[in-house]
């Protein structure tokens, strides 16, 4: 098997003294994993920063055996942010959800339209808040919509509107911009309420009933923003 493709480098992890085993999400082909030989050189490492958009060869001998990728730089997305940690760690949070909730070698070109749609929403003044919708739509192509809208219900408290799931055992406030996406001004305690339902849907409804963790780059973003 052999094929050219561009992609987005999702994870790498040390195979032996020079080379790397890297994932890369892929437009043509999915999730795909391989081994970089060289890949610890000064030459190649450089490039190899989680984020980076690479164009990839593919070899492999097997279907069942893991095969090896050549790589040259595309574009240098993750660089830009070296001296902004939380967008750094936002990139890293990012791919590997990515990595964590796709499935290896299974075609899906939104995704890589969706990583894409990433990029661009780093440069936007209210990226924090995009990013909780992009975090949505992942989860939705992916196939866990949570359809907020059809659950909430709505009340007016002192000309306020709140929204809300009721259960047997508690009644859960839903922040207003997640409903109301002409909501103005979100601050970044109502962001962090949106955090904080993502993280429970994720792991009560995809990770726990998967025996996943949440990743640590999550958690430390999200601690970065408080």
């Amino acid at each position: 098997m052999n094929w050219d493709d561009k992609g987005y480098l999702l994870s790498k992890n040390r195979y032996n003294e020079n080379s790397i085993i890297a994932e890369v999400f892929t437009e043509n082909y999915g999730k795909i994993s391989g081994i970089i030989f060289g890949g610890t050189s000064k030459k190649i490492k450089n490039y190899l920063q989680i984020g980076n958009k690479i164009h990839v060869n593919y070899n492999s001998k097997s279907s069942n055996r893991i095969g090896y990728f050549k790589v040259e730089i595309v574009k240098a997305t993750t660089p830009i942010y070296f001296d902004n940690s939380i967008k750094l760690c936002c990139i890293t949070s990012a791919m590997h959800l990515v990595k964590l909730l796709t499935a290896e070698a299974q075609s899906n070109n939104e995704i890589y339209i969706l990583i894409d749609e990433f990029f661009d929403l780093l440069t936007h003044n209210n990226w924090i808040e995009e990013y909780i919708f992009w975090e949505l739509k992942l989860l939705k192509l992916l196939g866990y919509d949570l359809e907020l809208k059809k659950m909430v219900e709505k009340e007016v408290i002192e000309g306020e509107i709140n929204y809300f799931v009721k259960s047997s055992s508690e009644k859960k406030f839903i922040p207003n911009f997640l409903i109301d996406h002409n909501t103005k001004n979100i601050d970044l305690k109502n962001l962090l309420k949106g955090f904080k339902l993502l993280t429970d849907y994720l792991e009560k409804s995809i990770l726990k009933p998967n025996n996943l963790n949440l990743p640590v780059s999550r958690s430390h973003f999200i601690n970065l923003l408080k």
